[in-house]
């Protein structure tokens, strides 16, 4: 029987948010629930599996690893790409690549920002542990009326951001590399120049794709213009900020605090100095981790591959793919 691997599983959900039923008698389905080593504690765990289903980027699927599966014949992901999938050594390897449709509307990944930034701005975690030690008021907060919401990124979450922004009576500005003054003054805001914002931002909140061009676009240059008590919110991607710089402006308190959800390495080693900062909020790549999300995402996956068993997929990446092998 055709093997299944439902792969980074982490909160036992795959199999009670969709009707896996269509798969019934067609395959052996295995769900790992902990990130797999890539490439070898992966190609070893994975090697006699013909499909895999995948959170997108939970789990990095190099060359390395293709070549190193070589049973592997369909892959299902989440999302409409993969950024840290080959997927020209997919197709080399005749791996067929199906993706999900969106769901609609995205609003996960912006509330969660604005859940990073209350918690990072009133100390909420702080006040959290204080209380469960028998303590009460430590810290002193900062109301967000009034305040400068910088947005790096007004795209379509980027203007979610600032929608709720405007609605909490704050001013929102806003700059990306492509952003013109009349794109930004459509939804309420004002474009200014880089440098601009990390000076006038009380809150500062990432929300652009990680690339070539953008990897770092947040250094240690950027970090050094903030405001004492800015704050600095990452939902994107870890890569886009200089993490040794963002660190030391944390551990120095050059800057107010931060609310993380992505790192440079996921899932975030144990022992890693940002888990042990107290004026960092950091939740584990919790952005798009919805359960309507999933449900979309894992019904859609159902349905993938599904069609591939009956011989006709949809939803391909690489209809290249399909008869080629390495």
């Amino acid at each position: 029987m055709i093997r299944l691997a439902i792969l980074d599983d982490y909160q036992h959900v795959a199999l009670k948010l969709a009707d896996w039923s269509p798969l019934s008698g067609r395959c052996e389905i295995e769900v790992f629930d902990v990130n797999l080593k890539v490439p070898d504690e992966a190609a070893e765990r994975l090697r006699p599996f013909q499909i895999v289903s995948m959170l997108r980027e939970r789990m990095a699927f190099p060359r390395s690893l293709f070549e190193k599966l070589p049973n592997l014949k369909f892959a299902a992901i989440t999302g409409a790409f993969h950024r840290t999938m080959d997927m020209a050594a997919a197709t080399d390897h005749g791996v067929l690549v199906s993706h999900t449709s969106s769901g609609g509307q995205d609003y996960a990944t912006s509330e969660l920002a604005w859940a990073l930034i209350l918690a990072s701005v009133r100390h909420v975690a702080q006040e959290d542990r204080s209380m469960r030690g028998g303590g009460w008021q430590t810290t002193v907060g900062m109301s967000l009326h009034g305040k400068v919401l910088g947005l790096l990124g007004l795209g379509r979450i980027g203007r979610q951001m600032a929608r709720i922004g405007l609605a909490f009576g704050m001013t929102v500005i806003a700059w990306s590399p492509n952003l013109t003054e009349e794109k930004a003054a459509a939804v309420g805001v004002r474009r200014v120049e880089k440098d601009e914002l990390f000076r006038q931002s009380d809150v500062i909140s990432i929300h652009m794709v990680l690339s070539e061009r953008s990897q770092g676009i947040v250094g240690a240059g950027d970090l050094a213009l903030m405001k004492p008590a800015a704050h600095l919110i990452n939902t994107s991607r870890g890569p886009l900020v200089d993490e040794a710089a963002l660190l030391a402006a944390l551990r120095e308190r050059r800057i107010g605090g931060a609310g993380l959800d992505v790192y440079d390495q996921e899932p975030l080693p144990g022992g890693h100095p940002f888990r042990t900062l107290d004026n960092a909020v950091i939740t584990p790549h919790l952005g798009y981790v919805a359960e309507d999300r999933l449900r979309y995402f894992y019904q859609d996956t159902v349905e993938n591959i599904a069609a591939y068993l009956d011989g006709k997929p949809i939803r391909l990446l690489n209809p290249e793919a399909a008869g080629r092998k390495a």
